[in-house]
């Protein structure tokens, strides 16, 4: 490894409004190295990486690039100096094609005018060979699996030249089996001479993939070292400041009745998609009509019960939650909701959860906008609203600096708090949670999981969604697998482990 950095960020300082987002951070990259930052939510991880990738300008600092001081305005900069970013929200047009995804801005040409996709194909298939990608390139990306998407980010910002490559929480929409083959790639991409950059919550992870991690706490650099020189215990110290006291929440036992939620033969085709606004988008669903996203599903929750969904993104867990929440109109079978108030915490809270220009009060309403409370003779009651947020970030820990600022100004994880806080707040009977704890710093989703075994204890029934098997078996009190679109089995997590749960999620009896 050289010893010359290819990257050198010196006291970077970066401020939103009153929120001091980076304050004096220095970070040094090097060559064909694989560096974890890891911090707090609202550390200033991820607006450090997108100063160096030109999304951001700092308000100070200096950032070198090989050596030689660089101004990056915007990302075409950033690119033309050898970086790729892969974010946390992926950037893909959903109607595009994988290929016209990949070359956009970069696509090959040929007589010096005409689009020569062929060549392009050509080069992109060696790359995801290489790479040990299976990626369809002919396709809308929108039919693809999460990690189908996620390569081809990373087949994107390679193809545009990328010789360092910034990842921002890379594994927190991958199922487990996914994730190995996301560091196998990052394994292989390092043995080529790239740099990488991941920014993460999991120190597991990070222990297994980072030859050196950087900790940030509130905006400021705290500490960089080799891997081999910390632990698990040591980084979660650094991060939070404090050490790490476990909290234990007792699970009482609560005499099931009449369940809360109810399926029973519940099936939903792939033909009866809710939305097509074009012709050829319908023909396109159309082609996979007799395969279903949910087959004769059968599944109850009882109140004071927490039941987890388990499986490999794409088994129908996303069509479960869509049905339960009112999104899909199930084809047949029966449908039985006994509460009235249900809470939604999506997996997708740019989509879903919140509205990204709008202010952070308003985002506590989404919903609730109607409550008298909120509400009289038409008009937003503006202190009762700023109360009530007030309280709830006061609750829930979130950093805001100002609650007028629109809630795109927040990092991911203080956003996915407003979603969790707004929901859990609004006192309901049943619980539908999707990913609640991803982006969540060690803290955050050990707070979401209290709150969830809180409202367990006071009688709510919970279904939990989540790609972490740690989370389901610590949580749950029945997990459910999906496979296929099928329950194909369910198991107590006291009578299971991991290994059996990969095999159920894998369609392997």
């Amino acid at each position: 490894m050289a010893d010359a950095p290819i990257i050198e960020m010196r006291s970077i300082s970066k401020q939103f409004g009153h929120v001091q987002a980076n304050d004096s951070v220095d970070f040094t990259l090097q060559r064909g190295e694989i560096h974890a930052i890891v911090g707090e939510n609202g550390a200033g991880k991820s607006t450090l990486m997108k100063i160096l990738y030109g999304l951001y300008q700092p308000d100070a600092g200096e950032i070198f690039v090989n050596g030689n001081r660089v101004n990056i305005p915007a990302p075409r900069r950033a690119m033309q100096l050898g970086l790729g970013m892969v974010q946390q929200h992926f950037t893909l047009i959903p109607v595009f094609t994988t290929l016209q995804n990949i070359v956009l801005a970069k696509e090959p040409r040929k007589l010096g005018a005409l689009l020569d996709y062929q060549q392009a194909e050509k080069r992109i298939t060696a790359l995801a060979a290489q790479l040990g990608f299976d990626v369809p390139l002919n396709v809308p990306v929108e039919s693809l699996p999460i990690g189908t998407q996620q390569h081809t980010e990373i087949l994107k910002v390679l193809y545009h030249g990328a010789d360092i490559l910034i990842m921002d929480e890379p594994t927190a929409v991958l199922a487990p089996q996914e994730v190995e083959g996301l560091f196998n790639c990052m394994r292989s991409l390092k043995s080529e001479g790239k740099s990488l950059i991941i920014i993460t919550h999991k120190l597991d992870e990070v222990m297994a993939i980072a030859d050196t991690v950087t900790v940030m706490r509130r905006g400021q650099f705290v500490h960089s070292c080799p891997i081999a020189d910390t632990d698990p215990a040591m980084l979660a110290e650094m991060i939070l400041g404090e050490p790490i006291i476990p909290t234990a929440v007792t699970r009482e036992q609560i005499e099931n009745t009449t369940p809360m939620v109810r399926m029973e033969g519940v099936t939903l085709s792939k033909s009866s998609e809710a939305v097509r606004k074009h012709k050829w988008k319908k023909a396109l669903s159309n082609r996979g009509s007799g395969k279903r996203h949910l087959n004769a599903v059968n599944l109850e929750v009882f109140p004071g019960e927490i039941v987890g969904i388990a499986g490999v993104e794409g088994n129908g867990q996303t069509e479960l939650v869509q049905v339960l929440t009112g999104l899909r109109q199930i084809d047949s079978g029966t449908l039985t909701l006994n509460g009235e108030r249900v809470a939604h915490i999506p997996a997708d809270r740019h989509r879903h959860g919140i509205s990204l220009n709008d202010r952070v009060d308003d985002n506590f309403i989404i919903g609730h906008h109607k409550k008298r409370r909120f509400c009289r003779n038409g008009l937003l009651q503006r202190k009762s609203i700023q109360r009530a947020a007030l309280n709830a970030l006061d609750k829930y820990q979130i950093r805001v600096g100002n609650i007028t600022h629109p809630i795109r100004t927040l990092s991911g994880g203080n956003q996915q708090k407003v979603v969790v806080a707004r929901e859990l707040e609004a006192n309901p009977e049943v619980i539908i949670a999707a990913h609640p704890t991803r982006g969540l710093d060690i803290h955050a989703a050990e707070f979401v999981h209290t709150r969830l075994i809180y409202a367990r204890n006071r009688g709510k029934a919970v279904l939990l969604v989540s790609s972490e098997l740690d989370e389901l078996l610590h949580l749950s009190d029945r997990i459910a697998v999906m496979y296929d679109g099928k329950i194909v089995g369910t198991v107590k997590p006291t009578e299971t482990n991991k290994q059996e749960l990969g095999a159920l999620m894998l369609g392997l009896n």
